[in-house]
């Protein structure tokens, strides 16, 4: 199977509460919270596309596109 690749990582930050659930559920440290306790990407390019984040948010905040 061929390894995917992130097109985008996005976080609705209307939804999202801060929880930390992505945050600890990411092999590579992609997410961090910001000044306002949101979840943010701060190293998008490190994403291996594993989908923790997306299927354990459960805010449903976090969608990942690949190419």
């Amino acid at each position: 199977m061929a390894k995917q690749k992130l097109k985008e990582l996005v976080i609705n930050r209307d939804w999202c509460k801060g929880c930390k659930i992505c945050i600890h559920f990411c092999p590579e440290n992609v997410l961090e919270l910001d000044d306002k306790d949101k979840a943010i990407p701060v190293r998008p390019e490190d994403c291996i596309c594993c989908r923790l984040c997306e299927y354990r948010c459960p805010d449903l905040a976090i969608e990942i596109f690949t190419e």
